[in-house]
């Protein structure tokens, strides 16, 4: 049982501290710098309050990492209250200011009050890495779809029946634009041409993509104002298009290996439709450890994938998605419960048993990601890969 409660108000250069006890009483204010010697310092401070100490922060990444890494490494407990929660209790407090002192005493009195709130466990050192490898991922897919909406826009105001014509979502045809942008200039190049420089650069059914650029061409004799320059900033945008698939691509080569070492990996792997991608954000997500979430229901939760109910009055039955979960783990479930459709007959036979009873596809689809969720569960308990189990006929 803890006896004094150490809140941390999380900043870029400095944290503030404040120490309370049960009664919530403080017993340490201060202020101190994001370096690991007054780190150490505060922490020796609060110890020889009581060495009974629960730490609490607002924040569990960036600024916080070596608090947090500090704390860990000294096997000391801590909680993770979120800032929208924190800004929410501190209307319960007097005062209308908002400073970093009354937020630490915010998260230490919280941390004192509620019974809720799980150990943070930041997870292994694969776990780790894998966040940082999905989160990288993600910024540059990101960066990515700008870019090739970027690329769309620019090629509509001179070029309208290209930009209809290409799916830009290929390597082909943005490969394609490096060199070919104009009506004039691939009219006056021809079919035979263009495919040949395709094919140079390992551009899968070149011949068929140069006929098709072509037509687009031929429908198309009105140079635009502007068209040259507008030309010259397609190239620009398609080569750093192709710059971000290869480092991408890099980095899901990355991903897989690392995520191939976690001793679940094989589990994880043999979940239809769970590949090494959506399973590295899986274990990015939950730190590859069950134990912290306790039961299955607890992880779904996390995940957004167990409605809550929203009742007021008479109105009751009302049941809606959480608005806090992790957007990264409810992505891993949809995502491997849409591709199990493809291939996995049990994941088809509940999906249509959904749509018989009444639901949509993306509810039936929800449902399916929740089962789905039970299932991963209980195979890193028991670490027991996925297996078919055979269809029971009844007895004529």
């Amino acid at each position: 049982m803890s006896q004094i409660w150490a809140g941390v108000d999380i900043g870029k250069e400095h944290h503030h501290c404040v120490v309370v006890v049960e009664r919530g009483e403080r017993l340490l204010s201060r202020r101190v710098f994001n370096d690991e010697q007054a780190l150490l310092e505060l922490i020796a401070d609060v110890l020889a309050l009581s060495e009974d100490a629960l730490w609490a922060v607002d924040i569990n990444h960036g600024g916080a990492a070596l608090l947090i890494g500090i704390l860990l490494s000294r096997d000391q407990p801590m909680v993770y209250i979120t800032g929208l929660a924190v800004h929410q209790a501190s209307t319960a407090y007097r005062g209308q200011g908002k400073t970093d002192e009354k937020d630490a005493f915010v998260i230490a009195d919280q941390a004192r009050m509620r019974q809720d709130l799980g150990l943070l466990r930041p997870g292994d050192e694969i776990a780790v890495d894998l966040r940082t490898l999905t989160a990288r991922r993600l910024d540059l897919v990101n960066d990515r779809t700008r870019q090739t909406n970027r690329l769309r826009a620019q090629l509509l105001e001179f070029f309208p029946s290209l930009e209809r014509a290409l799916n830009l979502s290929k390597k082909g045809p943005v490969v394609l634009l490096t060199g070919y942008q104009a009506p004039t200039a691939i009219r006056r190049s021809g079919a035979n041409r263009i495919g040949t420089w395709l094919k140079n650069r390992k551009v899968k059914n070149a011949a068929a993509l140069a006929e098709t650029v072509v037509e687009a061409a031929k429908s198309q004799h009105t140079a635009l104002p502007g068209e040259t320059l507008a030309a010259a900033m397609v190239a620009r945008i398609a080569k750093g298009v192709l710059t971000l698939n290869e480092e991408i691509a890099e980095l899901d080569t990355l991903i897989e290996d690392r995520f191939n070492e976690h001793r679940h990996a094989t589990v994880i792997r043999s979940l239809p439709g769970m590949g090494s991608l959506l399973g590295a954000e899986f274990i990015a997500a939950t730190g590859g450890d069950m134990e912290a979430f306790g039961t299955a229901d607890r992880l779904a939760s996390f995940a957004g994938l167990s409605p809550v109910p929203r009742d007021s009055g008479r109105v009751s039955g009302n049941m809606r998605r959480p608005r806090r979960y992790h957007r990264g783990l409810f992505r891993a479930f949809y995502l491997s419960a849409m591709a199990s459709l493809r291939t996995c007959s049990a994941s088809q036979a509940y999906y249509g048993r959904k749509r018989n009873e009444g639901k949509g596809h993306k509810q039936a689809l929800l449902a399916l990601a929740r089962r789905r969720a039970n299932v991963l569960w209980a195979m890193i308990r028991d670490r027991a890969c996925y297996e078919v189990l055979p269809t029971v006929t009844a007895a004529a």
